[in-house]
């Protein structure tokens, strides 16, 4: 199973954080103004809603009331079946939240920040401004919602903050090297798996992707949209791919950053995110050797070797934080990959590497925090990493025989000797679960679609670069376009180039010629 993908904050900072099996590892109110054209009930015309099943009708035509919340912002809340195969037995609700274009909107472009489990409501309303330009602002507005099983939607709920403090100290597969351990993860897993199911109920065995897809067109309709405009990063692919192979006629103007190939297995997606992360962390070490106060030794061998005494060092010594808490390697682990994500961040890693040299994690554990979204005051802010492995059990189908597991660790130690170990025994997680997987991996074509924006970036350590190559292969309409550079995803943060080709084909229509770089 994956890590989870980014999802965009201020300058777009990662959710990421740990492996699946590290268990780890609100609606704001709204005031609606009377008599406000903005407030009023909005239904779906006919000619929007399209030919959908007569038992979906409903929802697609259902009023909504988008209301003046978070100060520059409309939200609402749109009801969606909890069943796609039985529409009428249960409902669940999605939140949404809208950014007004500040020029006259041509459309609607709805927006997902990655995950699985990332939170477009909180993107966009803390993030706006810097995963879009001013000018695509100026002529779309942006639609961000929580998908289902997510935050303020009808959500997965496991765990109190008190006890995700708690897991992410103390569940991760540092090592599995005999059923005595295995064991024991078995146990905490299945542990975890009865509080989700009791916390959670029927909805937990309906949050796939294929429903959450499914949900995105009936916000298509509600946004007044004939055709979905799009904007997805790292997972937000797998949603927005999913969504044109069911929809190839409502595919309007889609951009798929950072891409997941869908054909892989979850094993397979680990392993190359697995090789990934190493590739990312050498490149990361290589360019601290060229600053003054990097830490690390010459030699880029001998730089990588220090890290990896560092982690053996905290599996074996768990560390404490300059407020107390302690830091054991899986904290340390979710802190150290963060700022991987992106290059800008590693004069951060470096400051944190040189400080746990001389025994202080306390920038290690605020990486971690902000990776399980952690405020200050202990509060967990998302529900980001419940949702996350909710989501991944139905999607895949887990390798769950001890002996196939243990190949795979080996795999995955082989491939990352600084990190695989960590992303191993992910099967252990879902097998416990209650549901089973409804999904199976698979190339998608999504035939008769519109042109389709595939971008992938050369030193994305999260979807490796090879992945969105073979996403543009896979969808029959799609184009191909590179950012040779470092980091999870590129528009928003590459430079002019990649906002050019964006900005234009959202705007003006332009689809670029296929493998251009930039």
């Amino acid at each position: 199973m994956s890590l989870p993908v980014p999802e965009r904050r201020r300058r777009r900072r990662s959710l990421a954080g740990a492996a699946a099996v590290v268990i780890s590892l609100l609606l704001t109110g709204c005031n609606v103004l009377p008599g406000d054209p903005e407030t009023a009930p909005v239904t779906a015309a006919p000619d929007v809603i399209g030919d959908v099943p007569a038992e979906l009708q409903a929802f697609y035509a259902q009023e909504v009331i988008w209301e003046e919340c978070e100060e520059d912002f409309v939200c609402a809340t749109v009801t969606v079946p909890l069943d796609y195969g039985d529409p009428s037995a249960a409902s669940i609700e999605i939140a949404a939240i809208r950014a007004d274009s500040s020029g006259e909107a041509q459309g609607t472009i709805l927006l997902n920040p990655g995950g699985p489990g990332g939170s477009g409501f909180n993107t966009v309303r803390d993030s706006v401004d810097f995963v879009t330009t001013d000018r695509l602002r100026e002529t779309y507005n942006v639609l961000g919602f929580d998908p289902r099983g997510v935050n303020r939607s009808s959500a997965v709920e496991c765990l109190t903050d008190e006890e995700r403090d708690d897991a992410r100290e103390d569940f991760l597969p540092a090592g599995i090297s005999d059923e005595e351990a295995l064991g024991i993860l078995e146990a905490e897993a299945a542990e975890y798996a009865d509080l989700c199911a009791e916390r959670t109920g029927e909805l937990l065995g309906f949050v796939d992707t294929e429903s959450a897809a499914k949900d995105m067109d009936i916000l298509r309709a509600i946004a007044g949209d004939k055709q979905l405009n799009f904007l997805g990063f790292s997972y937000g692919t797998q949603l927005g791919a999913t969504y044109a192979e069911l929809f190839p006629e409502n595919v309007g103007r889609f951009v798929l950053d950072g891409a997941v190939d869908p054909s892989l297995s979850s094993e397979g997606i680990t392993l190359g995110q697995a090789k990934a992360f190493e590739k990312a962390l050498r490149g990361y070490v290589a360019d601290c050797q060229t600053k003054n106060d990097c830490p690390l030794p010459e030699g880029l061998e001998e730089g990588v070797a220090v890290i990896q005494d560092l982690f053996e060092s905290v599996e074996e010594s768990p560390m404490t934080a300059d407020d107390g808490r302690l830091v054991t390697v899986a904290t340390f682990f979710q802190g150290f990959i963060l700022p991987l994500y992106d290059s800008a961040s590693w004069p951060a890693l470096t400051a944190a590497i040189d400080l746990v040299l001389q025994g202080d994690p306390s920038e290690i554990l605020r990486f971690a925090d902000l990776s399980a979204e952690r405020a200050p005051d202990g509060e967990y802010l998302t529900n980001g990493t419940a949702a996350f492995i909710a989501i991944n059990c139905l999607d895949y189908p887990m390798e769950t025989d001890p002996e196939a597991m243990a190949e795979d660790a080996a795999e995955l130690a082989e491939a990352s000797p600084t990190f695989g170990k960590y992303l191993s025994y992910g099967g252990v997680t879902c097998d416990a679960w209650e549901h089973e997987p409804v999904l199976e991996p698979a190339p998608v074509s999504a035939p008769g679609a519109a042109p389709l924006l595939v971008i992938g970036t050369t030193g994305d350590p999260a979807t490796p670069y090879e992945w969105s190559l073979a996403l543009a292969d896979q969808l029959e309409s799609a184009v191909h376009v590179t950012w040779e550079g470092e980091g999870h995803t590129a528009y928003g943060r590459s430079g002019e180039c990649i906002e050019n080709i964006v900005d234009s084909y959202f705007i003006d229509g332009t689809v670029p010629a296929d493998g251009v770089r930039c």
